[in-house]
């Protein structure tokens, strides 16, 4: 799903309304019927409702959404934050709220402000996406007495204050119960920051033109299961193991060999058909009992150990040493195939970014965590700021960057970026990333590219999550419950 800014949903509903054609009132009267709908369905008629309007497009929907609740005999009662600068739109569905009998009432100082009782719900219609600047006056002191009050709270496209595509965290802003908001996710609902305010995220179709959604290129897009379908590759019958190619792991140390056992598992469980763990001399017994399906190796000739191999990861677990530095570098100059960089390998690029965009052929694919980016790259003040950075280093560097967490991140170097919407906080749990980059290399070795093993890596990595706190509850979720449940996640992307 394309993620469009605020100018271009802004483009979409003109669009719309040229070649459908529809008129702006009409198209509001749309919107609007679809919120009235979902809080109908959602909330009891018999609670008492305050919805809070502001004089633009966005107060317009609040003031239809008043309409249709009295028209469905709710007990509804409006505050207008009063502007002398009226929309079109607002001012004709005031005309026509004024003509029924509804509480009414125009904010025009503090004194005006009501007080909100328990268990009435209020719908925040005050400002939209719109927005492009931070709350004053008036309007912050009310969106703050909204807050003080602990109300629950659904927002009408985006919650008051909060800006759609730029850092607005400091600035007033409604802390909504739910979010209602229209045909696609903006920006600000994928970065953790902003979920104190968004509360539960609903997209409502309101029959914007696809047209425009399919010709207009939009910098981000979420990952979705028919982007995934389309990816994915099925097996040929007549396949053997060479087929789906032979992926190596520098992983493990004396002390962290489960870091290497779920990266190996993982990669063999992601559809690698053969998987070769360089291994410390003296842990292959460990990886012997505990995965007999992969092969050790503690040879130091990295050329031959490199034969014939069809991708490499390195870094779960691995050593903080001199050697495995100067192996990192070593595969930066010499390999020229798939390589994914991690964990302790992470550390060690600090000394050695200016060789990444070297790697043309196959560009790198880096997994940071937030702690692991900022320390290849710097300190960032929010999520806003190491957006852009990521997708500034993606491209500088030529690499792709994962940037892990809820949502997480996919910074591509041709220019387009995606957030996943998969996962779950039960996934934050040591192990997690082990797991990860066994995935991508494994589906690297079987051939796919790197974007494509990116975005299906994380998707999978995400699913089998899902799928195993389904099964255990996030709390009691571990990392090797991923891995197992890696088998359901590709029965799912099949169908």
């Amino acid at each position: 799903m394309k993620i469009f800014s605020a100018k271009q949903i802004s483009e979409w509903d003109a669009y719309t309304i040229r070649e459908e054609p529809i008129t702006a009132i009409d198209l509001m009267e749309r919107a609007a019927t679809a919120c009235f709908g979902w809080i109908k369905k959602n909330s009891s008629s018999s609670k008492k409702m305050m919805v809070f309007c502001g004089t633009s497009n966005n107060g317009g929907d609040g003031l239809v959404i008043a309409r249709l609740l009295y028209k469905a005999k709710c007990k509804v009662s409006v505050y207008i934050l009063d502007n002398k600068n009226r929309s079109e739109a607002f001012t004709v569905n005031l005309t026509r709220l004024s003509s029924l009998k509804i509480d009414l009432f125009f904010i025009q100082s503090k004194k005006d402000f009501p007080v909100i009782a328990k268990n009435t719900l209020v719908i925040d219609a005050l400002f939209g996406t719109g927005l492009n600047r931070a709350l004053k006056s008036m309007a912050a002191q009310l969106v703050h007495c909204i807050n003080q009050q602990n109300a629950f709270v659904i927002s009408i496209d985006m919650p008051s204050g909060l800006s759609a595509d730029i850092y607005s965290v400091k600035d007033a802003i409604i802390k909504a119960t739910h979010t209602l908001s229209f045909e696609t996710n903006k920006l600000a609902f994928l970065l953790p920051e902003n979920s104190l305010y968004t509360g539960q995220i609903h997209l409502l179709s309101i029959g914007l033109d696809k047209k425009y959604y399919n010709s207009t290129k939009a910098l981000f897009e979420t990952i979705d299961r028919q982007l995934i379908h389309d990816i994915y590759r099925p097996r040929n019958p007549f396949s053997h193991k060479y087929t789906f190619g032979h992926a190596l792991l520098y992983a493990g140390s004396k002390n962290m060999m489960g870091a290497a056992v779920l990266c190996s598992k993982a990669c063999i469980r992601s559809g690698a058909g053969l998987v070769t763990l360089h291994v410390t001399p003296g842990c292959e017994a460990i990886i012997h009992t505990s995965l007999p399906e992969a092969i050790t190796s503690s040879e130091n000739n990295t050329g031959k150990t490199w034969l014939k191999k069809s991708a490499i990861a390195i870094g779960p677990g691995l050593e903080k040493s001199a050697l495995n530095k100067q192996l990192l570098k070593k595969l930066l100059v010499q390999w020229d195939g798939p390589l994914v960089i991690d964990a302790t390998a992470l550390s060690f690029l600090t000394f050695f970014t200016t060789l990444l965009p070297l790697r043309k052929k196959n560009p790198s694919i880096l997994t940071p965590h937030t702690g692991e980016f900022e320390h290849l790259f710097g300190k960032t003040l929010n999520d806003f700021e190491r957006l852009q950075l990521a997708i500034k280093k993606a491209h500088s560097l030529g690499c792709y960057i994962i940037l892990k967490g809820h949502n997480t991140l996919i910074t591509c170097p041709d220019g387009n970026h995606y957030f996943n919407t998969t996962g779950n906080a039960g996934m934050a749990t040591a192990g997690t990333g082990d797991t990860l980059t066994g995935i991508l290399c494994g589906l690297l070795a079987q051939g796919y590219t790197q974007k494509e093993a990116c975005l299906l890596g994380v998707y999978l990595h995400g699913l089998a999550g899902d799928i195993a706190a389904k099964k255990l509850s996030q709390e009691a979720l571990i990392a090797s419950d991923i891995i197992d449940c890696l088998g359901e996640g590709f029965k799912q992307i099949k169908e």
